[in-house]
């Protein structure tokens, strides 16, 4: 999916970018529109996500249904002295923007990935503060808790599909793939992915990178996992 004008709406100090089921609802004034993104509109019924999100995801409640709200946030030493900010080179190279985008190009395509509702950006000066909010998924556990059920063939038939659909994920690891009640599979948080041709070692990066975070999760029984994972990827990707 790609932004259209009516996707565009106006925020104090920054915009928004909605999904088109979204763009019809009422009240959708800068004031209002704002409130959405304010963990703090929300009172008590704004729940802390338990992991992921660097502290700043909360699954909330409103006209655009149960969603969760992520406000980016820095990682690393650099977190130490800049929270929340990040250099503006315009709307389009927003976090929030590009995340939306490629979210919303997977959905479509048909990957199990959670459906996108809003992008938001607050510039100031030279800077920029950025949230997205995504579609919450029901009775859901991250792979590194679902690991005994959790089928290594699926998994990798997912992550090999968004692989042939040319994105490299940024962050693929045992909390980024989710399992569903009925086990289907599910991959979020793609902030920093990219889109467009993709290399055979940038695609093994990615499945290295679940690797590691399988084994400091889960040791060895997430290593002899990825392993039987990795063989049925190979087998579908044919490396």
């Amino acid at each position: 999916m790609n932004a259209t004008p009516d996707s565009f709406f106006p925020l104090p100090g920054g915009g928004a970018l909605l999904a088109p089921e979204l763009a019809g609802l009422p009240d959708l004034r800068p004031a209002a529109l704002q409130r959405w993104f304010e963990p703090a509109a929300y009172g008590s019924q704004a729940a802390k996500v338990g992991q992921g999100g660097r502290q700043a995801a909360w699954f909330v409640q409103g006209p655009f249904g149960a969603a969760v709200l992520r406000h980016y946030r820095r990682g690393g030493l650099v977190a130490r002295f800049n929270e929340s900010s990040y250099l503006w080179q315009g709307r389009e190279r927003t976090r929030s923007w590009r995340e939306f985008q490629v979210m919303s190009y997977l959905h479509h395509k048909g990957l199990a990935v959670p459906p996108v509702l809003a992008a938001a950006w607050w510039r100031r000066g030279l800077c920029y503060r950025a949230a997205l909010m995504t579609r919450r998924l029901p009775d859901v556990s991250p792979l590194c808790r679902a690991l005994e059920r959790a089928s290594p063939e699926r998994v990798a038939h997912e992550i090999a599909r968004m692989h042939q659909f040319e994105v490299w994920h940024a962050d693929l690891n045992a909390y980024n793939i989710l399992l569903d009640a009925n086990d289907k599979v599910w991959l979020i948080d793609f902030d920093r992915a990219r889109q467009g041709a993709l290399s055979r070692s940038q695609a093994l990066d990615n499945l290295q990178r679940l690797r590691r975070s399988l084994v400091k999760v889960c040791a060895q029984r997430g290593d002899a996992w990825w392993q039987e994972m990795f063989s049925s990827y190979r087998h579908q990707m044919r490396f």
